[in-house]
């Protein structure tokens, strides 16, 4: 089956940096999309970044655009999530999630993992 398991969130100063993480395993096909999303207490889930596997075609949300990037490693079929000068309001808990769908806007998601923490103290 197919599992998802996000690590790497912690306490940040804001203008800091912080590294995400998502181990992948029981994907039979490499036809998917995977990206992380984030809530914040009172405030809706909004979807952060995704990309398509094959492609590395990424989509990210106005306000991380040019401060978070989204990678994968194929060999170890692991999600990255790199966020530089961070700041307040990207205080969050941040999930990783994949569709079988290979939209990197992931109107929908079939899979979602565990979320990791991130906050950030201004």
């Amino acid at each position: 089956e197919v599992q998802l398991q996000a690590s790497g969130g912690g306490l940040v100063q804001a203008g800091g940096s912080l590294r995400l993480s998502c181990i992948t395993s029981g994907f039979t096909s490499d036809d998917y999309a995977i990206g992380w999303f984030r809530q914040a207490p009172g405030k809706a889930r909004e979807l952060v970044a995704a990309i398509n596997w094959i492609s590395g075609s990424a989509y990210y949300v106005d306000s991380v655009k040019g401060r978070f990037t989204i990678s994968r490693d194929n060999i170890k079929n692991t999600l990255f999530l790199q966020m530089d000068t961070l700041k307040s309001e990207d205080t969050a808990v941040y999930y990783c999630a994949a569709s079988r769908r290979n939209s990197a806007t992931m109107p929908e998601v079939d899979y979602w993992g565990q979320g990791t923490q991130v906050t950030v103290s201004s």
